[in-house]
C-alpha cells in the first residue's frame, strides 16, 4: 500500500531523515520506534505532505505522492492523528468529529459518527461538551474519532499514548487493534516501544534519521539491543 523509498527530509539546514525506506502492506499494523528526535514524526509529516522530501520517493497505491500538498494527501484517505491530539478546543465533540469529515460529501457521515460513539462511548456522553474541557484520554479518543470520520485506508497515529494514564493507554491500544481488525491499515509512531511492538506485525527502529533495525514486531520485542535501549532492561 505504502512505500517510502530512500527519503531525505530537511528542517531548514538540518537533515532530519537520512535516506529512510519503509513499507506498509495493506491490513498491517507497522510501528516506528525510537528516541525523541529520531525522525519518527518527521516521517509521518513527510508522508502526509506537511513536509516535502528533498530526495527519494513516496508511493501510495502505485502512485508517487512525494511533495503532494497535505490536503490532497488527505483526500486519498491517508489520515494522520497528530502528536498532542490537536483537537479544536472551542468546538464541541460533535463539531470536532464533523471536521474529520470535512472533505466528504456522502450521506453516511451520521452513521460513521455513531460508529465512533460505539467505539468510544465516553464521547457520546460528552457529545455537546467543548473539546478543551475533556480529559487527556478523552481528547485522544476525540482525535482518533476525528481521524476515523475521514474514512482512512491508512491511519497514521503519532504518539497516541503520550501523557495518558496506564488504563487509558490499554484502551487506546485495544482500539488500535480493533480498528486494524475492521480493515484499516495503521502506521504507528510510539515511544511506548513494548506496547507498540506487541500489537505491530512489523517494526522499524529509527536513530538520528536512519533505520537501524527492522523486523517482525514480536522479534524486535525480544531483540537484546531493543530491550536495553527502549525497554530499559539490562
Amino acid at each position: 500500500m505504502l512505500k517510502v523509498d530512500a527519503v531525505h527530509t530537511f528542517y531548514g539546514q538540518i537533515e532530519a531523515l537520512k535516506g529512510i525506506s519503509v513499507h506498509v502492506d495493506e491490513g498491517e499494523i507497522v510501528t516506528l520506534i525510537g528516541a525523541n528526535g529520531a525522525g519518527k514524526s518527521t516521517t509521518l509529516k513527510t508522508i502526509s505532505g506537511q513536509l516535502a522530501p528533498t530526495k527519494g520517493d513516496i508511493i501510495f497505491d502505485g502512485k508517487s505522492i512525494a511533495g503532494v500538498p497535505s490536503h490532497e494527501v488527505a483526500g486519498m484517505n491517508i489520515v494522520q492523528v497528530p502528536e498532542g491530539r490537536r483537537i479544536f478546543p472551542e468546538m464541541t465533540v460533535v463539531e470536532n468529529l464533523e471536521m474529520g469529515a470535512y472533505l466528504r460529501s456522502d450521506k453516511e457521515i451520521p452513521q460513521d459518527m455513531e460508529r465512533v460513539f460505539d467505539l468510544f462511548p465516553r464521547l457520546k456522553e460528552r457529545r455537546t461538551q467543548r473539546g478543551g474541557t475533556l480529559s487527556g484520554g478523552e481528547q485522544q479518543m476525540l482525535a482518533m474519532g476525528r481521524g476515523l470520520m475521514a474514512r482512512p485506508r491508512l491511519l497514521m497515529l503519532d504518539e497516541p499514548s503520550m501523557g495518558l494514564a496506564p488504563v487509558i493507554v490499554d484502551l487506546v491500544f485495544e482500539t488500535i487493534q480493533k480498528l486494524n481488525e475492521s480493515g484499516i491499515t495503521i502506521l504507528l509512531v510510539e515511544q511506548n516501544a513494548a506496547m507498540a511492538l506487541s500489537v505491530a506485525k512489523r517494526g522499524y527502529v529509527l536513530e538520528t534519521g536512519k533505520i537501524v533495525l527492522e523486523g517482525p514486531g514480536k522479534e524486535l520485542l525480544h531483540n537484546e539491543q531493543v530491550r536495553k535501549t527502549y525497554l530499559g532492561e539490562h
